[in-house]
């Protein structure tokens, strides 16, 4: 079982507030701050931001992909929705992806340094995972 994941991030202030904000709906919040990291959890941190000014962004094609676990599709759509205000990138609208799971909804997105985050919840009437 994977403990927690870190992202680097080229500037750390602009990124906590987009995070902030797309973390909200997924009941995460920021838990520990100190000058070149902050982490976010629901209990303790299980996602950290840390501050790489000279970190490179992945292509398109790197492959790196985070998926975070939301409480329902209004909080996928909202995840997504407050990416989008805070300058992220759409990389797949919140829907049903049927090819996944019958039940599978999420939302991908891309943050400003081009880190590829999901949002999904597994809606009622299906097995869930």
């Amino acid at each position: 079982m994977i403990d927690h994941v870190s992202l680097p991030v080229r500037d750390l202030a602009r990124a906590r507030s987009v995070y902030d904000a797309m973390l909200a709906p997924l009941a995460m919040t920021r838990l520990i701050e100190r000058p070149t990291t902050i982490g976010y959890g629901k209990t303790y941190p299980s996602l950290w931001l840390n501050a790489r000014p000279d970190a490179v962004r992945p292509g398109p094609g790197s492959g790196l992909h985070i998926c975070l676990r939301a409480p329902s599709a209004q909080a996928v759509e909202a995840f997504h929705a407050a990416a989008l205000a805070g300058g992220g990138a759409c990389d797949g609208p919140p829907g049903l992806r049927a090819q996944y799971l019958p039940n599978y909804f999420a939302a991908f997105i891309r943050d400003l340094d081009g880190n590829r985050l999901e949002a999904v919840v597994f809606l009622p009437g299906a097995e869930q995972p």
